[in-house]
Order: structure tokens, then C-alpha cells, then sequence
């Protein structure tokens, strides 16, 4: 079990529900807490170095951008390059997410499977053979899964000790 301090708990908990939309949020998650915009960044950056934190990123909705037509792009990629393929799949713009999962032969080949969010299907289909054309992967074996329902988008939520009380 690692030292979380409660200072860290507060910080933890004031961030919970996502940042203020502000033009500087973390100076107004400061304020709430007593702590000045330089406090908080470290603290945050302190508990990610600890690990108390795996990730801090944003959650965009981008249905509300415009970007209806979205795709989880999956590769059959050769085990021992997926990792150099990715990172470099990671770096085109158009792709938002990028990870490697296992295998479910003889159901599922795919190991690799990148996010690309577009206005129209044709334009993520375009996106989709631009990136394969780019990384040499034009006779790889790939599909593209469009997705057909908007779920619910939360970043993480953690339990500090008053929403355990709760």
C-alpha cells in the first residue's frame, strides 16, 4: 500500500469529477482546496510519479465536435513488431487511441487496434489506408468497425475516504 496523504486525498477527490472548464483550471481547483496553481500541478504530477495515478488525460466527446463517424481500425500485425508499429501508428494525428490486445484464435486475429474519428465513413476509410500505406502495411490483413452507438464517456474516478464514507 503506498503513502497517500491527506492533502493528496483532497487533491484526488476535487479532481474527481473532471477539471474546471476554465482558462485555468488548476488554479481553480487550488482555490477550492487552499493551494495556489503551482501546488496542485505538482501534486498532480506527484501522485502520476507515484503511481497513485496511472493516467491524466481529457475525454473528448466526439460526437459534439462533429466526428459521428468513428472506427476502431484492428490489425493483424506480426507479434514481435507490434510494438514498433504502434508507436508509429500512435504518432499520426488522426489517431486517437492506439494499444495492443491479445489474440482469440481461431475467432479473432487482430493484435493491434487504433481509434480514427472522421466526419464521414469514406474519410475515415481514406484515413485507415493512408496509415496503412504509410507504415508498409498496405497487404496486412485489417478491418474497420464502425461504431454504431454513443456510450457514456467518464474519465477515471477514484474512491477517496469521504466518498467511501458516503
Amino acid at each position: 500500500m503506498m503513502a497517500v496523504s491527506q492533502q493528496d486525498l483532497a487533491l484526488i477527490g476535487a479532481i474527481a469529477d473532471g477539471l474546471p472548464r476554465t482558462a485555468r483550471p488548476y488554479r481553480d481547483v487550488g482555490a477550492r482546496l487552499g493551494l495556489d496553481e503551482a501546488a496542485v500541478i505538482d501534486g498532480l504530477k506527484s501522485l502520476i510519479d507515484r503511481g497513485v495515478i496511472r493516467r491524466f488525460g481529457v475525454v473528448v466527446r466526439h460526437h459534439t465536435l462533429g466526428y459521428t463517424a468513428n472506427a476502431m481500425a484492428v490489425w493483424d500485425v506480426p507479434d514481435d513488431d507490434v510494438g514498433r508499429i504502434a508507436r508509429k501508428m500512435a504518432e499520426v494525428p488522426y489517431v486517437t487511441l492506439c494499444y495492443r490486445r491479445p489474440r482469440r484464435l481461431p475467432q479473432w486475429r487482430y493484435n493491434l487496434f487504433c481509434m480514427v474519428h472522421g466526419v464521414a465513413r469514406d474519410a475515415v476509410r481514406d484515413q485507415v489506408e493512408h496509415l496503412a500505406g504509410r507504415l508498409g502495411l498496405l497487404e496486412t490483413p485489417r478491418e474497420i468497425l464502425f461504431s454504431l452507438r454513443q456510450f457514456k464517456q467518464r474519465g477515471a474516478h477514484y474512491l477517496t475516504c469521504e466518498r467511501a464514507a458516503e
